[in-house]
């Protein structure tokens, strides 16, 4: 049985794909057998194949995983909403159960597991079931994803100690730069938040163009060279 980490992060589109498909590869590179899980992802694009999700499929891409769509991501919704609410819509019922099942079959093949939340940690997944309750189901840390811009001092704080005070284990924190026009508060976040939080900050990610988030090689070179790949490995 492997590893895992559960990646959260302070509010929606702070970058837990990029850079949870990012550690995948630079991980493979060290000849780390990685699996990956996407267990709900709402938003999805509905073609002649059903819902694509863009996120399960972008981390099976950078994984190189041969498992299933349907393990890496057992549910599929298309409101663009916080999966609860998109499941109430659309008249799905979600198996908690049946995710952690998923997972456990997925942690016995591989040395480590990397699974992406949806949105933040108090983001309803199932009727009151949020991400700190599938954190605990699946028995794995977590590390937390901020976005760097003013706001996220807050934002971050009370994640971690929501985290803290359900008795989740938090890994640390990474920075992700989401803009090319940087304020001041981008300059003094990630030193802040790591004095304040009492967190190693495990890395602090530069502006990425858009065009260049979906190119793997170009991801797995910036998250191997700004975050502590290998002690975020080993802890």
């Amino acid at each position: 049985m492997g590893k895992g980490i559960f990646i959260t992060g302070t509010d929606t589109g702070v970058g837990k794909t990029i850079i949870a498909g990012g550690l995948a590869r630079v991980w493979l590179k060290n000849k780390k057998r990685i699996g990956v899980m996407k267990p709900i992802e709402s938003g999805c694009v509905r073609s002649g194949d059903g819902l694509l999700p863009h996120d399960a499929l972008f981390l099976k891409k950078m994984s190189y995983s041969t498992d299933d769509l349907d393990l890496i991501n057992p549910y599929r919704l298309e409101s663009p909403l916080a999966p609860s609410i998109a499941a109430e819509l659309e008249g799905v019922e979600i198996d908690l159960k049946k995710i952690r099942h998923i997972y456990q079959q997925l942690d016995l093949k591989y040395d480590f597991m990397l699974v992406q939340g949806a949105g933040g940690l108090l983001a309803p997944l199932y009727k009151t079931f949020n991400s700190a309750d599938l954190i605990r189901l699946l028995g794995i840390p977590m590390l937390v994803i901020a976005r760097n811009t003013l706001g996220t001092i807050n934002h971050a704080l009370l994640t971690v100690e929501y985290a803290r005070s359900n008795g989740l284990t938090i890994l640390g924190i990474i920075i992700n730069n989401l803009s090319v026009t940087p304020d001041l508060s981008t300059k003094t976040n990630s030193q802040v938040i790591k004095k304040l939080s009492g967190l190693p900050l495990l890395g602090v990610i530069p502006y990425l163009p858009l065009p260049q988030r979906e190119e793997p090689t170009m991801i797995s070179e910036l998250i191997g060279k700004h975050v502590d790949t290998d002690r975020l490995r080993d802890m």
